[in-house]
């Protein structure tokens, strides 16, 4: 392909194109999640479902990577610059209905390991009490339950999901800076089938966007739970 010299406002008008729209109408599969969307595809693995979406930008949970909708097009259906540009612009479409993000050969699945415990919760109790108002003995249950703690580098809440044989599975860890940006990131090599969760007696499903928001209808509904 012949060198194409895109102006700057063409490369921050590709870049800013909404990547929830532009890959609906090319039939790829997107289910809103909150404010976010999941990309839904498939490969000889199975199904994958972790790259979320929001306007022009993008993360994937797994690989730790993500960007703008130039980037996108390049990470995972392996176009060049100048391809994407055009792309993004609508000057021309290639079929990517279904296709699978580009894998790498050299990608390899990432080992599964729980961030290191620090000797005390102080600061996940401090925050969840005093900053998200979450009952202490709702804390203390899953804290005795080793599902929640708080880790020894960033002291860093961590919600840890495990499997039916109560194998930790997979984590999410949740920044418990009172000021600033929060941050919040699934830890490398988790099996996101498994998630933070508690099962109770009741035959009724409770679905909810993340950990904490579980913990918090646990304190406003406390009554048998």
């Amino acid at each position: 392909m012949s060198y194409i010299p895109f102006t700057d406002e063409q490369k921050i008008l590709a870049n800013s194109v909404n990547l929830e729209e532009f890959l609906r109408m090319r039939g790829e599969k997107l289910e809103r999640v909150g404010r976010e969307h999941k990309l839904i595809y498939y490969d000889s693995s199975g199904k994958h479902d972790s790259i979320t979406l929001r306007g022009s930008t993008w993360f994937d949970h797994k690989n730790q990577v993500g960007g703008g909708a130039i980037k996108f097009m390049q990470e995972f259906y392996g176009m060049d610059f100048q391809t994407a540009v055009q792309e993004l612009l609508g000057q021309r479409v290639t079929p990517l209905s279904h296709s699978p993000p580009k894998v790498s050969a050299k990608e390899e699945k990432k080992e599964f390991r729980l961030p290191e415990t620090n000797t005390n919760m102080h600061r996940v109790y401090a925050y969840l009490i005093k900053q998200r108002f979450i009952s202490p003995d709702i804390i203390s249950h899953f804290a005795k339950q080793h599902t929640l703690y708080e880790d020894k580098e960033h002291h860093n809440a961590v919600f840890v999901g495990i499997d039916e044989n109560g194998v930790p599975r997979q984590a999410s860890k949740r920044s418990t800076n009172s000021y600033g940006n929060s941050f919040r990131i699934t830890c490398q090599g988790s099996d996101t089938r498994y998630s933070f969760a508690h099962f109770g007696e009741s035959k009724r499903l409770y679905v909810f966007e993340a950990p904490i928001d579980m913990m918090s209808f646990l304190t406003l509904y406390p009554k048998d739970w």
